[in-house]
């Protein structure tokens, strides 16, 4: 998983509550697990002008010309600024895989769903909560200056604006030092890897019979 320590980064809108994560990936893009090339399909419903299947080519299908992602202004763009409750809806670990496969490594928000939260965190996404007054602030900015970019530093907890001036946010300690790392559920496991050996070692030679073949 790739760790977040600094990152500077466009800003695109969500600016709607409640989107859940049948609107980031629809049901139909749930049969593949590899965990990546769903970025062409994040927000598909709102994104294109079809409907989007899976194994179908993006490149040729009618975009959405009032949807925020597809405006020039917010090419590139990492950084997704959203409104209350979001990720919610069914638990699909689709829905980070899909906002990172894009290129977002960051979503700021008043309020996130809590299996949401906790995916996006596995996933090398961070979800950052910050007051609703603070975020309607951001959305202000953000659409009055075009190429509107935010610093998050996940060291420090804050967000840095084009001013200098800086937002304080808290994440759950061990989350954060995970991200930081770069370590999901695997890698957290794979630290103890000698330990998980030595322990394989004992057990076998205090109950060998457990380990011996059976002939049939």
């Amino acid at each position: 998983m790739l760790a977040f320590t600094v990152h500077s980064g466009l800003v695109a809108p969500m600016d709607r509550a409640n989107v859940d994560t049948d609107m980031i990936v629809p049901k139909q893009f749930l049969k593949s697990i590899k965990r990546t090339g769903f970025g062409p399909n994040l927000f598909d419903e709102m994104r294109y002008l079809d409907e989007g299947q899976p194994g179908v080519d993006c490149s040729g299908r009618p975009l959405n010309p009032d949807f925020p992602l597809n405006f020039e202004r917010y090419q590139g763009a990492s950084v997704l600024l959203a409104r209350e409750n979001f990720g919610c809806g069914s638990s699909r670990e689709h829905a980070p895989w899909a906002l990172v496969d894009y290129g977002f490594r960051c979503v700021i928000a008043p309020s996130f769903a809590e299996i949401f939260n906790g995916n996006s965190f596995k996933n090398g996404l961070l979800p950052i909560p910050l007051d609703s007054d603070i975020v309607d602030r951001l959305f202000a900015a953000m659409y009055e200056t075009p190429g509107y970019a935010l610093t998050i530093d996940l060291e420090r907890q804050v967000v840095i604006e084009p001013n200098g001036e800086e937002i304080s946010f808290e994440v759950d300690a061990f989350r954060r030092d995970c991200l930081l790392k770069g370590l999901d559920d695997i890698g957290i496991t794979l630290q103890s890897a000698d330990a998980i050996r030595q322990f394989e070692s004992g057990y076998q030679k205090t109950y060998p019979w457990l380990f011996h073949r059976l002939e049939v």
